[in-house]
C-alpha cells in the first residue's frame, strides 16, 4: 500500500473531525490504523500503517499533531505510510 499513488481527491469539509476521516480512509483502503485518542494526540500500535499528511509548507506530519480546522486548510496531500518509517514525524509516536 505505501508508495503506491491513488491519486484520489478528498473534500475534507465533508468530515466533522478525524475520527471520520480515519474510518472513511480505513473503509477506503481496506485496512486498519488502530485507535486514534485526540487526547493524546495518537495512534495505538495494533496497525502498521499511520496516517500522515504535508502541509502547505511541505513538512510531513502526522494526523492528529494539529487542531482539525487548522489540518483542514493546510492539508495539500495525504500518505498512509508503515509507521517504522513514520517515526520521528510527529509528537504522537
Amino acid at each position: 500500500m505505501d508508495g503506491a499513488p491513488y491519486l484520489r481527491k478528498m473534500d475534507l469539509k465533508v468530515y466533522r473531525g478525524y475520527p471520520e476521516l480515519l474510518k472513511a480512509l480505513e473503509d477506503m483502503f481496506k485496512f486498519k490504523v488502530g485507535d486514534y485518542c485526540e487526547k493524546e494526540l495518537g495512534y495505538n500500535n495494533r496497525s502498521e500503517f499511520v496516517p500522515t499528511y504535508e502541509d502547505k509548507d511541505g513538512d510531513w506530519m502526522l494526523l492528529g499533531d494539529v487542531p482539525w480546522e487548522m489540518f483542514i486548510t493546510s492539508c495539500k496531500r495525504l500518505r498512509i505510510m508503515k509507521g517504522s518509517e513514520a517515526k520521528g514525524l510527529g509528537c504522537a509516536l
